[in-house]
């Protein structure tokens, strides 16, 4: 099962196990890491699962969709990194992705 790292705004991390299609956003909230809210449940209409992705595996993504891209324009403090966890989905190739969560969201 791959494995998501998220680093939280203090330095602290919390790594986290993810069935292989599963979307970061849904493991996180199953999961309880602090500061992924997603309040529309994954329906990309809320960037309140916010995520900066560690450069190392942003190449490795999937580019963000229109609609993606629209909702970041209104998440807090988005940069070149910045993703909604709730379009990135889960597969081997991503075990041991490292997502940082904005200190925004706290």
């Amino acid at each position: 099962m791959p494995k998501i790292n998220f680093v939280l705004p203090d330095g602290s991390q919390q790594t986290i196990d993810a069935a292989v299609g599963q979307s970061i956003m849904e493991a996180a909230t199953a999961n309880l890491v602090k500061g992924i809210v997603a309040d529309c449940g994954g329906g990309c209409s809320c960037a309140t699962c916010h995520v900066y992705v560690d450069p190392e595996w942003v190449a490795k993504l999937t580019p963000a969709d229109d609609v993606e891209q629209s909702m970041l324009e209104g998440a807090i403090d988005p940069n070149e990194r910045s993703r909604l966890s709730c379009q990135l989905r889960m597969s081997d190739a991503l075990d041991g992705i490292v997502v940082h969560v904005p200190a925004a969201q706290f």
